[in-house]
């Protein structure tokens, strides 16, 4: 049998300062445990992958770790720390909440809340993907939310914080999880290719990073399909092509094809993209991101809000400085009333290769204009 652990299990952290992309709320946290300034009741938010259910471990570990250390982090050490890195602690109750999300679980909760902690001082109750409990449910957990035991601390985790409802909002303390920026998650998961033993391309990184859109659990679980893919080294091209991802230089190529009015090869290398599958919309969000880049890397203050690596970001300097702001603000007029209209087009290609030759013509048609 294979000893293989997906790299979201194996690397999740296990203390505050090792979550990634949530200082602020790691640092409040710890904060209230130092000046036992504790809630009763949390109510951690935020989309998927950015750590809430990890954050409320932690926390519970170490509210109950009896030598905690200066920076305020569980020893690893004690009782209370062993056996909850082997599962056994009676002290944390997790509850999956699309899963059990009835009154009579609600109920059997309850009665756990009314025994106090064998070993320690809390006993912590994680309640995932609380949005999914039934409205008698939420009831049923109202009364014990708003006075429970001393030693009981619930913390609740949800992705639509819209569909709780206020009663249950107004007994809790609410941290909103921040997505997780594209830098962060490319530097976590170098750190991690590095305790592999694995090389990859910074690029690389940036790309998977990217594709996970704000989520570090989408990203771990690319970056283990991508070295299946390549082995123990990345390179751009590999997550280029097992993510089946447009590349950066197709971008530049059509802004270039732009700026030297060549509409026969701008249609020629448009129709290598339709031809080798990849969808016409989301090249058309692509081009529209990419001016979008430029634009803002024609000022240094603008230019440090685009999230690509060193290579990539230069490229995008040297590309900004061909092009005239005017320019630029005309091309994404043009992609933008093609992205507008795009739904509602009969011939989808045509609509796009038609924005693409009027990309070629803005050249000319300004110098008409400025004569």
């Amino acid at each position: 049998m294979s000893d293989f652990v997906v790299s979201a299990r194996k690397y999740r952290p296990q203390t505050f300062d090792t979550v990634v992309g949530q200082n602020t709320i790691t640092e409040t946290l710890k904060n209230a445990i130092k000046n036992e300034h504790l809630a009763q009741a949390f109510l951690f938010c935020g989309s998927r992958g950015v750590g809430k259910t990890t954050t409320a471990r932690i926390l519970a570990k170490t509210l109950n770790c009896f030598n905690r250390t200066e920076q305020i982090e569980a020893c690893d050490t004690c009782d209370s720390c062993v056996s909850f890195n082997t599962g056994s602690s009676l002290n944390i109750y997790e509850l999956d909440a699309a899963s059990n999300n009835s009154v009579d679980d609600i109920r059997n909760l309850i009665d756990q809340v009314r025994i106090a902690p064998q070993l320690g001082d809390h006993k912590v109750y994680i309640i995932d993907e609380v949005h999914m409990l039934s409205t008698s449910a939420f009831n049923a957990f109202l009364k014990t939310l708003e006075e429970p035991p001393k030693h009981a601390i619930f913390i609740l985790a949800t992705t639509e914080k819209h569909k709780i409802i206020p009663t249950i909002l107004s007994r809790c303390q609410i941290f909103d999880f921040q997505r997780i920026k594209i830098k962060d998650i490319a530097n976590h998961i170098a750190v991690i290719a590095e305790k592999e033993g694995i090389t990859a391309d910074p690029e690389a990184l940036f790309l998977i990073a990217q594709k996970a859109d704000g989520a570090l659990r989408d990203a771990l679980s690319i970056f283990d399909q991508i070295v299946t893919f390549s082995g123990n080294n990345i390179a751009y091209q590999d997550v280029v092509k097992n993510l089946n991802i447009l590349d950066y230089d197709y971008f530049f190529k059509f802004i270039e094809f732009a700026c030297n009015e060549d509409i026969p090869t701008s249609l020629v290398l448009f129709n290598e993209i339709v031809e080798k599958g990849f969808d016409i919309h989301n090249f058309l969000v692509g081009l529209s991101e990419h001016l979008r880049n430029l634009l803002l890397c024609k000022d240094q203050k603008s230019a440090q809000l685009i999230e690509v690596g060193d290579l990539v970001q230069q490229k995008y300097q040297e590309q900004a400085q061909l092009l005239s702001q005017q320019f630029i603000l005309r091309a994404l007029h043009t992609l933008n009333k093609a992205d507008v209209e795009y739904k509602a087009a009969k011939n989808q290609r045509l609509l796009v290769e038609v924005a693409l030759m009027q990309l070629c013509s803005l050249k000319s048609e300004g110098e008409k204009k400025n004569p």
